[in-house]
């Protein structure tokens, strides 16, 4: 079988709104990307309060191999949205699947401000700038904590 050939007869992947009947899997692969250390982050107690803005799940098929979330937020007094956890199966990571959930959630979000914890060489690409006066409810690296919208938002991150 030639490469091309292969390639042809992959099933095609396609990212659709998550619904409750996701749940498990998205639990399951967020856990399996990310594993029991995820409770202890900071990022997690703001979303064990805020209130799912929107979801995103990658298919492949029936499986879901692909998943994202926005939390609803407040950053000071400005509404925003929280993006994250980004998590894609591991066998497929680098396939673009990261960046195609995060594209979703530019798109879902519009003008809206849109805060993150992640990696500022691969969140860049997008659009997103240092956040220095976002203070989360917790430790966090600072040089971590990203935005993307209008201003610079300033002030204690909370749940919306």
């Amino acid at each position: 079988m030639t490469h091309s050939a292969a390639l042809s007869e992959a099933p095609a992947w396609r990212i659709e709104r998550e619904t409750p009947s996701d749940r498990e899997a998205v639990e399951a692969l967020v856990l399996s990307a990310f594993g029991p250390g995820r409770f202890a982050k900071t990022a997690e107690r703001l979303r064990e309060t805020a209130g799912v803005a929107a979801g995103f799940v990658i298919r492949r098929g029936d499986a879901v191999i692909g998943s994202v979330r926005l939390w609803d937020i407040c950053v000071g007094d400005q509404s925003a949205v929280f993006l994250g956890p980004i998590a894609v199966e591991a066998s497929l990571r680098s396939g673009g699947m990261g960046a195609a959930l995060v594209q979703a959630c530019l798109e879902q979000a519009g003008e809206a401000g849109i805060l993150l914890v992640g990696e500022p060489p691969y969140f860049s690409r997008f659009g997103f700038m240092p956040a220095p006066l976002a203070r989360l409810p917790g430790p966090v690296d600072q040089r971590r904590v990203m935005w993307r919208g209008p201003g610079e938002p300033s002030g204690p991150v909370t749940a919306a």
